[in-house]
């Protein structure tokens, strides 16, 4: 149950909801009983005469009891005949409903408005916190299982967990009144009742059994599938391209299978439940109307015909309460079990955090510099004391064979991953004591991977300035080289360009990504291999682009084509991790070392 309540606290402030509700379902729970009680009198109006009415009635002391109420449909009777008083019931009978309908409403619509503020409260916490998760995490897990986790599971939660609130909160006052009521005409039938109560319980509890455990294997299997279908649909052209279709058909009908089969066994259970303590019921009331009736019959009993059939009327509907109480219980499972796997994602906590004294930074003007960093994923060791300087105003290309570090350090110094061993200073300013957000905001990415999203070619642009006006967002697609094509595209920059950019080709979106770079307008741009995915005619509007984005500004580049930096300020060559060589072209030509080498290799292949 510690789960169930930790989910209950992101429906603060729950007393908001909770009094309101409280207060409705009592009123509603009374009338609803009152509606039962009040068939004594209508029956005895129905089958008793008048001169036996006036022989037993007497005017109560309490006001407000089902004995007053006898009494005043008695006195009705005198006074206006059987027809009146029948009237008087019939019009009291419908009036008790319709106040117990209204209330019923009314707590209703209070434990959705809960309900909808918990799940509000939810999702959001547990979005913020998969967006504040750093990297690596994304690197670990699968997106199925985290889509599945946002979406689905807590979707569970919301028809699981939270829908049990209402039976929590309603149906136990629901069964304490039809008690309390049933104890009060007679103690001797409803003590042989409760006596077969636990027996019901026991059976239902043995049915239910293990359900939490297969809540759990539908909530993997199923999150399994998702991934299946993300990379699936990610990697369409790959799979008909290898005639690969197949194969993926039967690997998501594997799961599909396996996870039919876990709801159906969880079906099978949950919905026994229902149909045995139906009939456990039923087999109850007809012990109780056996037992009674055989009571009435031998006259041991005090009870009166019309006394007996409310008591069975009333406790026909004991068992609805109690079924409902049932059945969230063996429902819950599901809840609980989705519940546990939401709140693991939103206790996963960041690796890279701000540090308590961490300071704003908004200014560039000296250099950034590495002193002695090392870095591992793992137990492999992918940078071994690298101590590297980028002046201001400078353009470092970092080259090497594949593996050598290059992206590894790039990604150090906007903080995406952090050292285990050195220091990344900028103006001399330790990284990991300034705000991260302030890091970033100095440095501009474009990646080999085109990374746009589903929206209007305007919006992916304005993306790093969401206020920037049409001006400033043609200006910056100038500089990219992309102003031309977007405005031969259907709707200009209001154009949607589809799923991560489908509808553009790989140098459109490249430029719109450097177009987005330039409105932000940073002082340092990190490129990793930006135009190594690219045709020959591409590859130089694209560079061209770079070009004006790296002009006055610091910029560290990773070039997959070394004809690209051969005007860089200072080359690091990177292998095994180490800086190998390190100079401007002519001088890292001139060692005729591994940079040499890599010159020869690619001439040669060209």
């Amino acid at each position: 149950m510690k789960t169930y309540f930790r989910l209950l606290s992101f429906a603060k402030p729950i007393e908001k909801f909770a009094i309101p509700y409280l207060i409705a379902t009592i009123l509603s729970v009374i009338f609803n009983t009152l509606n039962l009680a009040l068939l004594v009198p209508l029956l005895n109006e129905l089958f008793l005469n008048k001169s036996h009415l006036q022989h037993v009635i007497a005017k109560p002391a309490q006001f407000f009891s089902i004995q007053s109420f006898n009494y005043y449909a008695y006195q009705a009777n005198l006074v206006y005949g059987a027809a009146g008083a029948l009237k008087f019931v019939c019009i009291t009978i419908v009036v008790s409903v319709f106040l117990s309908n209204i209330f019923r409403y009314i707590s209703q619509r209070i434990m959705e408005n809960l309900r909808i503020h918990t799940l509000l409260n939810l999702r959001k916490a547990v979005f913020n916190n998969v967006m504040n998760l750093h990297l690596g995490y994304f690197s670990n897990e699968r997106k199925g299982d985290i889509i599945s986790k946002v979406a689905s599971d807590v979707q569970v939660v919301q028809f699981s967990v939270t829908g049990t609130l209402q039976v929590v909160f309603k149906e136990p006052f629901q069964l304490i009144a039809y008690v309390v009521y049933l104890f009060y005409v007679s103690y001797q039938l409803t003590l042989f009742a409760l006596l077969v109560i636990p027996v019901s319980a026991f059976i239902i509890s043995k049915i239910v059994k293990n359900l939490k455990q297969q809540a759990t294997a539908s909530q993997e299997s199923y999150s399994n599938m998702i991934s299946y279908l993300d990379e699936a649909l990610s990697g369409i052209k790959i799979i008909k391209a290898f005639n690969a279709t197949d194969y993926i058909k039967r690997k998501f009908a594997e799961e599909n299978n396996h996870y039919s089969g876990i709801i159906r066994s969880m079906a099978r259970k949950q919905q026994l439940a229902s149909p045995v303590s139906e009939f456990l019921g039923v087999s109850m009331v007809a012990g109780i109307v056996l037992y009674g009736g055989s009571l009435i019959i031998s006259h041991t009993s005090a009870l009166s015909a019309a006394e007996f059939i409310s008591y069975i009327a009333v406790f026909s509907q004991v068992m609805r309460p109690a079924k409902a109480i049932s059945d969230s219980f063996s429902n819950i499972h599901s809840g609980i079990s989705a519940g546990e796997r939401v709140l693991d994602l939103i206790d996963e906590k960041p690796k890279i955090t701000d540090a308590p004294n961490a300071v704003f930074i908004d200014t560039f003007s000296e250099s950034i510099r590495l002193e002695n960093v090392s870095f591992a994923y793992n137990e492999k060791t992918v940078l071994k004391e690298v101590s590297l300087t980028i002046p201001k105003g400078k353009n470092i290309a970092l080259v090497g064979p594949s593996g050598g570090g290059k992206s590894t350090l790039m990604d150090l110094l906007p903080r995406f991953i952090e050292p285990i061993k050195g220091k990344i200073l900028i103006d001399g300013k330790d990284i990991q004591y300034l705000k991260t957000d302030s890091v970033r905001a100095l440095m501009g990415i474009v990646n080999q991977e085109s990374i746009l999203f589903n929206d209007s070619i305007f919006n992916n642009i304005a993306f790093s300035k969401p206020n920037a006006t049409q001006a400033e967002v043609e200006a910056a697609a100038r500089i990219a080289n992309a102003h031309e094509f977007i405005l031969q595209t259907e709707n200009g920059y209001q154009t949607n360009i589809g799923d991560r950019g489908s509808k553009l080709s790989g140098g459109q979106k490249q430029r719109i990504n450097i177009a987005r770079a330039v409105l932000s307008n940073p002082p340092i741009m990190l490129l990793d291999e930006a135009t190594s995915a690219l045709d020959t005619e591409s590859e130089k509007l694209v560079q061209d682009a770079l070009n004006n984005l790296t002009k006055n500004r610091t910029s560290l580049i990773i070039a997959h084509r070394l004809s690209t930096i051969q005007n860089a300020d200072e080359i690091v060559v990177l292998e095994n991790g180490k800086i190998a060589e390190q100079g401007n072209h002519q001088q890292l030509i001139s060692k005729n070392g591994l940079y040499k080498r890599l010159i020869d290799m690619q001439m040669f292949n060209s």
